[in-house]
């Protein structure tokens, strides 16, 4: 069966306050997506990648394909309004068989283990999101008042979220819900149910433009 990874950079980052794109940021020389892309190929041989990007930049990926020498096998998709109808616009370009990883392009990061571990997973429980636990203390607002919560019930959730491919094509023919904020939520709309695996605390997201310096100091350790 051939396994797939959906990578999601369908937005246009403007809280990083930069006129070029997020997913095509530089990281150690290289736009961002492309790491997560890379990790991917490098964890599962042979996988089916797909890139989804806002139309108006296929032509901009392009030429970054070229600049950089990335000739990584993928297909393209233009992205959606929301995360959901990016994959959404993605999920027919793969197979039905397998398994299939969604990942944020804003994670480039992501660890060849981390992937192999959630393919792993959900190849035994059909299903596997990663999470790391939370360490700071956390406190609910409720109107004028607030109340501290328990953490050590709670967990952040990162990506890649890997799934069997029938499954989650069938939960995104529902309709969007603003409370799907990840793919995990949509396919347990169904009733299915979620199984998690231990996350990476370098697999962190990009999203303003300190994250991308602590991810160049991150990338550098991990690599000395």
């Amino acid at each position: 069966m051939k396994n797939s990874a959906i990578v999601v950079a369908g937005g246009t980052g403007t809280r990083m306050n930069n006129a070029v794109p997020k997913q095509f940021l530089l990281l150690a020389g290289k736009p961002m997506v492309m790491h997560s892309m890379t990790a991917f190929m490098n964890a599962i041989p042979g996988i089916s990648l797909v890139l989804v990007l806002p139309r108006d930049q296929f032509a901009k990926w392009q030429e970054l394909c070229m600049e950089h020498h990335f000739t990584a096998p993928h297909q393209l998709v233009a992205g959606g309004e929301a995360r959901f109808h990016s994959v959404q616009h993605a999920l027919p370009a793969i197979s039905d068989e397998g398994l299939v990883a969604v990942h944020d392009g804003a994670r480039p990061l992501v660890s060849t283990n981390l992937i192999r571990r959630a393919f792993q997973t959900a190849g035994l429980y059909g299903n596997c999101i990663p999470v790391i636990p939370v360490n700071e203390s956390i406190r609910k607002i409720s109107g004028e008042t607030n109340m501290p919560v328990d953490r050590g019930n709670l967990r952040v959730v990162q990506t890649p979220q890997v799934f069997q491919c029938e499954i989650l094509k069938k939960a995104y023919e529902q309709d969007y819900q603003p409370q799907f904020t990840d793919d995990a939520m949509v396919l347990e709309s169904l009733g299915e149910t979620i199984h998690l695996t231990d996350g990476d605390l370098f697999n962190i997201k990009i999203t303003h433009p300190h994250d991308l310096a602590i991810a160049e100091m991150l990338f550098e350790s991990r690599n000395v």
